[in-house]
């Protein structure tokens, strides 16, 4: 089902795939038509341009390039989990919103702007009832499924806000799905906060969890790992931290599964408890693979390529969201 297309400064009102799409009037005026479709889990935009010098290559769907253009026309398709759509869970709508915007050239006639595009879904009922949901960012890797998303208190859905007061707690869960695979152990092998949700070489950053599994935010703030319910996931308990106050926070992380059975200091997961110092989230016995956190964690074997076949890694992006001054 299409979407009826609109002139670009027109709101735009009309339900495809039982997706309510709302297309924002944008604060400048440019000389285009738009045409939205919201799947169920995919997006397809048409940007007709009418502007003779306009380069429709030019154009982004968040940081999305066009899956096709040409002289006048860009066209994307892409999915929910992709192209840093933001998700936003508010009443009984699942609400998924993005950015198409220009990105002029320095010596071009045709101004740079952002146009908002929003797609509302109903929340099917039992939403709230699993993990592997559409709603959490979700990464293929061969033939497992990472999921990574932020939380409510005490883990048994999603977050209702992503505005978090500067000391309280940032419940993030990971999970990997694995139908054909033996079992396998999610680690977080490292994680780092920025505001931006790529990283780049001049990237301000805040290490979180670093060394190959240890979690350095623990050393110094009530943030710790959770005892976990099954293996394929793990939960963190993050504490706000002061970073890019009132801005939006990205934090990038490296998502590890593994064998169960292959653990060393490079395959871990740690944090530091106040009067016992570091230990092993998954068997306190050998939290002496702990040990080197306060150091450089190397693995004893030598790596190699069969090493390679016990386990797969991720990366995978939470956010955004932001931290606020408890005083504001």
């Amino acid at each position: 089902m299409h979407c009826v297309s609109s002139k670009h400064s027109v709101m735009m009102v009309s339900f495809c795939q039982g997706a309510l799409l709302l297309s924002l009037a944008a604060a400048m005026a440019v000389y285009a038509d738009m045409k939205v479709d919201c799947g169920p889990d995919f997006v397809t935009l048409m940007w007709r341009e009418s502007r003779p010098q306009a380069d429709t290559s030019l154009l982004r769907l968040g940081n999305c390039f066009p899956t096709s253009f040409s002289a006048g026309e860009a066209y994307f398709y892409v999915d929910l989990t992709d192209c840093n759509f933001r998700r936003l869970v508010t009443g009984d709508k699942l609400v998924y919103s993005n950015d198409l915007t220009y990105v002029a050239s320095v010596d071009s006639y045709n101004l740079a702007f952002t146009h908002p595009v929003v797609c509302a879904y109903e929340r099917p009922k039992d939403w709230y009832a699993t993990i592997y949901d559409p709603v959490f960012k979700t990464y293929s890797l061969g033939d497992l499924q990472f999921n990574i998303g932020l939380m409510n208190d005490d883990f048994s859905g999603p977050a209702e806000s992503t505005r978090f007061p500067l000391g309280s707690i940032i419940p993030i869960m990971a999970s990997v799905v694995q139908e054909t695979h033996q079992p396998l152990l999610l680690l977080l092998e490292e994680c780092v906060a920025a505001t931006t949700p790529e990283l780049y070489p001049e990237s301000t950053m805040y290490p979180i969890i670093s060394n190959k599994g240890c979690l350095l935010e623990s050393v110094s703030s009530r943030s710790k790992f959770e005892p976990r319910q099954k293996s394929s996931e793990i939960r963190l308990s993050l504490q706000t931290f002061t970073f890019a106050m009132g801005e939006e926070v990205f934090i990038h992380c490296k998502l590890l599964a593994w064998d169960p059975n292959g653990l060393d200091s490079t395959k871990k997961a740690c944090h530091f408890v106040k009067g016992h110092g570091w230990e092993l989230l998954d068997n306190l016995a050998q939290s002496n693979l702990c040990d080197c956190c306060e150091s450089k964690c190397k693995s004893r074997r030598q790596r190699s390529v069969a090493s390679e076949k016990h386990g797969m890694i991720q990366k995978a992006v939470v956010g955004p969201f932001t931290i606020t001054d408890v005083n504001s």
